[in-house]
């Protein structure tokens, strides 16, 4: 509607001692502006408009002292830089109480409340606005701070309208009650608006709100939010809508865009993932889509949908975006031209150091010196050990990083086994075989007698006699844990995430180590591992596989992910730790049964007060409760920020790095049955960014 148009249904508005508030204030701004003030057109949510204050063609205002109608917040608003909840628009908002006046910021020009108040609320007449430090110190934290900061976000799923403040701030209820009626009295949406607690300290806190202040817990805005984009990213392929289950008989290919019920535990290389389930952004499933930097989204129902039932089995370009999906069917040249552009470019592996013959000390697989910087070293390291012991071994020299003791089997002892019982010259045979190259189905029953024979075959006697005496020596009467590390892991390029197993075996039982060490090197020859090679134009040959050999973990109290940036904040301007944690050991946060939920948690680490946000809770403890308590994920947090300091120099800022950065780390809280669980970090490897 125009202007011109929305002026003329207007013409006979009055205000008077019965207009709401709201209405009063937007026809004496209107009469300034010249532009109508009377309720228009209805708002996603079904609120009726007042005024726009903001022509369609004109560039937005600094800000707003009002909010008219939905086309004005829109002007203002910025996708949230906390993208945990998707589907969300927000604008800050500052209350000054040195003079009672709200601001609505243009949240794409000023990001953060600072910039704003620096620009405008400093000096002349105001008094002046102090350092960034500090004006984050008083205005978050202090009593007597000057504003009250926060946010009106519109959740666009379930048409949530909400009042919200930073994780960490520490405002009383007073003040959020202050902020909430202050916005209501400026906002045409006030009927409908909320507070959204972002913290268990602010949730905290709003319990003592009156019951004028309508809450809405972060699992209510989840309830209405059918779309959850996780990879960003837009590829074609051939549509398959199928069930989860059925990847156990079916194939699938690296030119399906595949529609599922759950999240699966694994898939083979494909193009595209939708699942009706939600998932983890630590789920395995989307680090092979981080990895692959193919799309990947849940969506609520969508192997019923329309439009997706429409277009079963044809040729379709997925785009998963931000804040909507698209699903369009192309033609067969449109998406083989797609597949040319797309389709990665061979990676070469780097050649294994078949020099390294012993068995070493974790601490003495990385050596760096004033000559040989982190990075270098970590690479040096995998020729002969994988990544996975390179970089556990700076963890073990890392100080606050708790890491049980550990030695590595290099390389060269696979190579030798491989070589020894003619498994090389077996896996050319296959390589040669037409039936094997362009049939699936002969491929996974080929390799699976591959890794059987593996299985049986025997181990150089030299090489055991030196593990019989090193696990003796140093680690006698525990079950050891023989775990992959090869030369095709946490590569630029080529990840490779989860691509193999790890297994168990007990010293007092001799077969069972060999059979665990067999089956772990047997691992490289899985058929989704196999796929992801030859989607990625590997030489298969070219993987070796050294192994980083420790304890067991028999009594795991709670195991889980982190990253050690913000997932959910490519700006970084909203720093956090994201954690995905489960109670026990026997079902992994990566691998989870359908229908098994864990504790996300986002921990605000470097806030003075480290405040935590609970995105969702598991579903294998009592409700109320927590894997983690606070002391823990205390813990946690302090080696989280020393894992990302001390690999900071490897692929960080440290290193040049000026774009988002963070490691992906995999921990366990242990301990026997009586003792306080203690923490031990399993893993760190350099983690995708966002696309």
């Amino acid at each position: 509607m125009s202007h011109s148009q929305r002026a003329t249904r207007c013409a006979g508005h009055t205000t008077g001692p019965t207009s709401p508030p709201l209405a009063c204030t937007i026809a004496a701004v209107a009469s300034l502006l010249g532009v109508a003030a009377c309720a228009t057109e209805a708002e996603p949510s079904g609120v009726v408009e007042q005024v726009c204050q903001i022509a369609t063609t004109a560039t937005a205002p600094e800000s707003l002292e009002i909010v008219g109608c939905y086309s004005d917040f829109q002007a203002l608003a910025s996708a949230k830089l906390d993208t945990s909840i998707p589907g969300a628009r927000s604008v800050k908002v500052v209350y000054d109480r040195t003079d009672g006046q709200l601001y609505f910021q243009n949240s794409l020009k000023y990001q953060i409340h600072y910039d704003f108040a620096k620009a405008h609320l400093s000096g002349r007449d105001l008094p002046l606005v102090s350092a960034l430090s500090e004006f984050n110190q008083s205005e978050y934290f202090s009593p007597e701070r000057r504003f009250i900061l926060g946010a009106v976000t519109h959740y666009e799923g379930p048409h949530i309208w909400a009042v919200e403040l930073a994780p960490y701030d520490t405002a009383s209820s007073e003040m959020i009650l202050t902020l909430f009626r202050e916005v209501k009295a400026s906002v045409y949406f006030g009927p409908e608006l909320s507070f959204h607690p972002t913290s268990v300290a602010v949730a905290s806190e709003a319990r003592s709100l009156p019951d004028e202040v309508p809450i809405r817990t972060t699992d209510d805005i989840y309830l209405g939010i059918d779309y959850q984009p996780l990879n960003l990213a837009t590829a074609t392929g051939r549509l398959r809508i199928m069930t989860a289950a059925e990847l156990e008989t079916t194939y699938v290919g690296y030119r399906d865009i595949v529609v599922l019920d759950v999240v699966p535990n694994d898939i083979s290389v494909v193009s595209g993932i939708v699942t009706e389930e939600f998932q983890t952004p630590l789920s395995h499933i989307n680090v092979l889509s981080r990895n692959r930097r193919t799309p990947n989204m849940g969506l609520k129902g969508a192997t019923h949908n329309p439009t997706i039932r429409a277009l079963e089995g044809a040729w379709v370009e997925l785009n998963v975006g931000s804040f909507e999906w698209t699903l369009r069917e192309v033609t067969t040249a449109e998406a083989e031209a797609e597949w040319a552009i797309r389709r990665p470019s061979p990676v070469v592996l780097p050649a294994v150091d078949t020099h390294v013959t012993e068995l070493r000390n974790i601490e003495d697989v990385v050596v760096e010196t004033a000559t040989v910087p982190l990075r270098d070293a970590i690479k040096s390291a995998t020729l002969a050990f994988g990544g996975k012991a390179a970089h556990y071994s700076v963890l073990a020299k890392t100080e606050g990083v708790p890491t049980p003791k550990a030695f590595a089997v290099p390389a060269f002892h696979y190579l030798q086994f491989m070589n020894g019982n003619g498994f090389f010259s077996r896996v050319d045979e296959l390589l040669s075989n037409d039936q094997f190259v362009s049939r699936a189905e002969v491929r996974d029953a080929e390799l699976a007698k591959l890794r059987a024979a593996i299985h049986d075959a025997p181990v150089d006697e030299a090489f055991q006699a030196a593990l019989r005496s090193k696990l003796s020596s140093d680690y006698s009467g525990a079950r050891m844990r023989f775990r992959s590390s090869t030369n095709s892991e946490d590569l630029e390029g080529f990840p490779c995430a989860g691509c193999y197993e790890s297994h168990t075996g007990d010293p007092l039982d001799w077969d069972d180590v060999l059979y665990a060490i067999k089956d772990t090197w047997a691992s490289i020859w899985l058929f989704r591992t196999f796929e992801e090679r030859a989607y990625n134009g590997i030489d298969h040959k070219s993987v070796a596989m050294a192994l980083l050999v420790h304890h067991s973990f028999p009594d795991e109290e709670a195991n889980g992910v982190a990253v050690t940036s913000n997932p959910f904040d490519p700006s970084g301007l909203q720093p956090a730790f994201f954690v995905n944690v489960q109670f026990g050991g026997d079902v992994e946060v990566v691998h989870p049964p359908p229908g098994t939920t864990s504790d996300q948690i986002l921990y605000f680490h470097s806030e003075p007060n480290q405040p935590v946000s609970y995105l969702s809770h598991s579903n294998l403890i009592p409700e109320g409760q927590a894997v983690l308590t606070r002391s823990q994920i205390h813990e946690l947090g302090e080696a989280l920020s020393a894992i990302h300091e001390r690999f900071s120099s490897a692929y960080g800022p440290k290193a040049g790095n000026e774009g988002w950065y963070a490691m992906d780390v995999e921990f366990k809280f242990d301990g026997e049955a009586g003792q306080t669980a203690r923490l031990a970090i399993k893993q760190a490897r350099p983690y995708p960014p966002p696309s």
